[in-house]
């Protein structure tokens, strides 16, 4: 049996704590997870590209301000 929770009923707060109980949930069980072949392989990619200098690391609150701007 499937129940379906209407979330847009509840406030931003319920549903950031629905979605941190799930997350905490689900990584108890990481062992259960497995990786698609395809993330190994950009990880591979985005290493081969920081060694040769072709990225650079942004800090993260820098980087979620640029791309909410970018994307607002």
């Amino acid at each position: 049996m499937q129940r379906t929770i209407e979330v847009k009923h509840l406030s931003r707060v319920e549903k950031l704590r629905v979605m941190e109980a799930i997350w905490e949930d689900l990584s108890r069980e990481d062992e259960e997870v497995e990786s698609p072949g395809w993330h190994q392989e950009a990880l591979q990619e985005t290493e081969r590209r920081h060694s040769e200098r072709q990225e650079k690391i942004v800090d993260w609150q820098v980087a979620k301000k640029e791309l909410r701007n970018r994307f607002e």
